[in-house]
C-alpha cells in the first residue's frame, strides 16, 4: 500500500484542474497573484525534478524557510514528491535556531526565502551536511532575478528550470516520515515530531469532511504561519482537499485580512484568540462586508468564553474551538459544528482518536475530575527524530502524553485548565491559571491576561497576573485584585498584577510564560 500526502493537491488538479487553488498579495490591488490547481501541481512537479537532479533522494531532509507565499506550497508539495521528507522552519527563528534544527533534522538542502537570506546563510554556513541553499526571489517569480549567491548552486527559478511539469509522484508507505515540525513539546527544547503521511493526510481530510466541511465552493483565509501545524493541515492541506481555494496573507494584520474577506468573500476563518481579539478591537472593522464567512474556528491557545460571546453578538457569527498539538498532526478534539459551541470547550474527541484524563500514575479519571489529558489514535506522531528517550517519555503506555491539564464533562466535552508546568501550587493548594484569566478577563477593562506562579518564601508560589488593558480603559492593580477576590475562592486570586502593553506571545498565538516568570 502506499500513499503520499502530495495527494491532495494531485486530486484537485486531476478533477478541477483550472479551479482557482492559491491567491496572494490580495489586498494590494488588483487580484493578485492566483495559481489554479493545475498549475501548482505542475510547479511542484518541476521543484520535485529539480529538487532530484540537485541530488534530492527519497528520504532525504529539506528544510523551507518560507512565509505564506505560493512558493511555500510549491516547495512543500515539491519535496513530497521527490519522496523527501519536508522540515518547515519557523521564519522568526534567527542563524543559531536555524543551525541547530538544520543539523537536528539532518537536512541535506535549505530553501529560503531572499527576504531571510541573512539568517539563512549564517545557518548554511554551520552545518556541513547541509549542501545547497536554494534562494526564493524577491519581486515577479516569472523570470530569474539575478544571480544567485556564489554558495547555493542554483536559485529559485534555476531548480524550476532544471524540472519537468509531468514529474512521477515518489510513492511513499502510509507510516513513512512526511514533515518534521519543530516543537518545545511537553519535555524541554525543540525537537522534531515525525508525522507520517497517513497521519496528516487524514488528519486533513477528517478537518475538511466532518470539520469544516470544505468543498470547492469555499475560499479560505491563510494567516496562519504555514510552517506551523495548526495552519499547514486545517488551512492548507484540509482546504486543498476539499478542492477550494486558499488566499495568502504573509501575516496577520486586521486592516488586511478584513480587506481579503470583502475582497475575496472568504468562507472559512481559521485563527488563534489573538485574531479575533484585534478583529473585535479594529475600529473600522464595521466598514467591511463580513456576510460571506460561514465558519470561525480558533484554536492553539485557549479562547476566553467572553470574547466568543462579544464576538457572536457582534458580527452575528460563533466561533468553534478544538484543540491538539504538533504532535497530534494537529487536531484532536473540536466542538461539532452542527450544534452551537460549548464556551471554554475544545469539544469532543474527533473521530478514531481516544483522549484520556490520568493522574499522576496514569490511572484514568472520572467526569469532572482535573489530570493531564493523554490521546491515543492515528493522529499521533511516530515520535521525536533521533530522540528516542524524550520519545518514550511522551508516547509513555501507548499514548502520548500532552502536558496539558483538562477535564472532561459528562457530555463528553474537554475542558482545557492550563499546563503542567503551568500549574500553580499554593501553600499545597493547586490553582490553575486557565481559570484565574477566565475571570480577569471578564472585566470590562481587561482585554487579555497572563497567570503565572512566582517564588515566595512563605507560600512557595505567589500568583501573578500580567495584563493588557483594552484601549482607552484604565484601572488601579488594586481594584482588579478585589474584583478577582470576589470571584474566586480565596487561594485563587492574584497577589500581584502587572499591566503590559502587550504579552509575549509565540507564531501560534500563544502567550510564552516562561518569558513572564524571567
Amino acid at each position: 500500500m502506499s500513499l503520499n500526502l502530495a495527494i491532495v493537491l494531485e486530486t484537485g488538479a486531476a478533477s478541477r484542474p483550472e479551479h482557482a487553488a492559491v491567491i496572494a498579495d490580495a489586498t494590494q490591488g488588483g487580484a493578485g497573484r492566483r495559481l489554479t490547481y493545475r498549475e501548482l501541481n505542475e510547479l511542484a512537479c518541476r521543484c520535485a525534478s529539480g529538487l532530484a537532479k540537485a541530488g534530492v533522494r527519497p528520504g532525504d531532509k529539506v528544510a523551507v524557510l518560507l512565509s505564506n507565499e505560493p512558493e511555500f506550497l510549491i516547495a512543500y508539495f515539491g519535496v513530497l514528491k521527490a519522496g523527501a521528507c519536508v522540515v518547515p522552519l519557523n521564519t522568526l527563528l534567527k542563524s543559531g535556531e536555524i543551525a541547530a534544527e538544520l543539523e537536528d533534522s539532518d537536512s541535506t538542502l535549505l530553501i529560503a526565502d531572499e527576504a531571510l537570506l541573512s539568517e539563512a546563510r549564517s545557518a548554511f554556513a554551520r552545518v556541513e551536511a547541509c549542501d545547497r541553499l536554494v534562494v526564493v526571489r524577491a519581486g515577479p517569480r516569472n523570470g530569474t532575478q539575478g544571480q544567485a549567491p556564489e554558495e547555493c548552486g542554483c536559485d529559485w527559478q534555476e531548480l524550476l528550470g532544471n524540472g519537468c511539469p509531468d514529474w512521477d509522484t515518489v510513492q511513499a508507505r502510509p507510516d513513512d516520515t512526511a514533515v518534521i515540525l519543530y516543537t518545545a513539546g511537553s519535555f524541554g527544547r525543540p525537537k522534531g515530531a515525525e508525522l507520517s503521511h497517513f497521519s496528516l493526510f487524514y488528519n486533513a481530510a477528517l478537518t475538511c469532511d466532518q470539520l469544516s466541511h470544505t468543498t470547492p465552493d469555499d475560499v479560505s483565509l491563510a494567516s496562519l504561519p504555514l510552517f506551523h501545524a495548526f495552519g499547514q493541515t486545517c488551512v492548507m492541506n484540509a482546504t486543498l482537499y476539499g478542492g477550494g481555494t486558499l488566499v495568502l496573507l504573509p501575516r496577520f494584520e486586521p486592516d488586511r485580512a478584513l480587506q481579503a474577506i470583502e475582497r475575496h468573500r472568504v468562507t472559512i476563518l481559521v485563527g488563534v484568540p489573538t485574531m479575533y481579539w484585534y478583529l473585535l478591537h479594529y475600529p473600522a472593522a464595521g466598514k467591511y462586508d463580513w456576510s460571506s464567512l460561514r465558519l470561525c474556528c480558533s484554536g492553539a491557545a485557549a479562547l476566553p468564553p467572553e470574547m466568543l460571546a462579544e464576538f457572536q453578538q457582534r458580527f452575528g457569527r460563533p466561533i468553534y474551538e478544538g484543540y491538539g498539538l504538533t504532535e497530534t498532526s494537529p487536531v484532536a478534539s473540536f466542538n461539532p459544528t452542527d450544534r452551537p459551541p460549548v464556551p471554554g470547550s475544545v469539544g469532543r474527541p474527533i473521530y478514531g482518536v481516544e483522549i484520556r484524563l490520568v493522574d499522576e500514575k496514569d490511572r484514568p479519571l472520572r467526569a469532572g475530575q482535573v489530570g493531564e489529558i493523554v490521546i491515543r489514535g492515528h493522529n499521533v506522531m511516530k515520535g521525536y527524530y533521533k530522540r528516542p528517550r524524550p520519545t518514550a517519555e511522551a508516547l509513555s503506555g501507548g499514548w502520548f502524553h500532552t502536558g496539558d491539564l483538562g477535564k472532561m464533562d459528562e457530555q463528553g466535552y474537554l475542558h482545557i485548565v492550563g499546563r503542567k508546568k503551568d500549574l500553580i501550587k499554593r501553600g499545597g493548594l493547586n490553582i490553575y491559571p486557565r481559570e484565574v484569566e477566565d475571570v480577569l478577563q471578564g472585566h470590562p477593562a481587561v482585554a487579555q491576561a497572563a497567570v503565572v506562579g512566582i517564588a515566595d518564601d512563605v507560600m512557595g508560589e505567589e500568583i501573578k497576573a500580567f495584563v493588557v488593558l483594552q484601549q482607552d480603559e484604565s484601572i488601579e492593580a488594586e481594584e482588579l485584585i478585589e474584583y478577582a477576590r470576589s470571584k474566586v475562592a480565596a487561594y485563587k486570586y492574584p497577589r500581584y498584577i502587572e499591566f503590559r502593553t502587550e504579552l509575549p506571545k509565540d507564531a501560534a498565538g500563544k502567550v510564552i510564560k516562561r518569558q513572564l516568570r524571567r
